[in-house]
């Protein structure tokens, strides 16, 4: 193909199943990191609520909280993975090199579809991604 030629429909079909491969699978591996930073905050707003409860018989308190300082001790360890996956040190001075890449190469990616394939097309693209990863949640047994 000449560099000024407009691509083929074949090629622009191996395009876009490449571009969506390329979406897909790093979306995914940015979002294992990143996702950890949506789900504290959702956490915590759930413990303080879960410690809020006034309306807990007294017989059931002891082990209500107990259950509830697991959730809580679940949370910090959260907490300490997600540090660890997104920056270098403790203080959070710096992101960590692969989080970074993650980000710049999804960055990239989408920049790529929108040039190859259209700004229509990555919000399709968008929408189907969502769309799979709600299908996963809706269909997972093992929670």
């Amino acid at each position: 193909m000449k560099k000024n030629a407009s691509p083929s429909s074949a090629h622009k079909a191996l395009f876009r199943r490449y571009l969506l491969w390329a979406y897909k699978t790093t979306k995914e591996s940015f979002e294992r990191i990143e996702r950890k930073t949506t789900q504290l905050i959702v956490d915590e707003y759930i413990l303080d609520n879960l410690k809020t409860k006034s309306l807990i018989p007294e017989k059931s308190k002891g082990g209500y909280n107990i259950i509830v300082d697991e959730f809580e001790a679940y949370i910090k360890a959260k907490r300490a993975d997600q540090l660890k996956l997104k920056f270098l040190n403790r203080d959070q001075a710096a992101l960590h090199p692969q989080y970074l890449y993650l980000k710049y190469r999804l960055k990239a990616i989408e920049a790529a579809i929108r040039h190859f394939l259209g700004l229509k097309e990555l919000h399709a693209i968008e929408i189907l991604y969502e769309k799979e990863m709600t299908q996963r949640i809706l269909q997972a047994r093992d929670h």
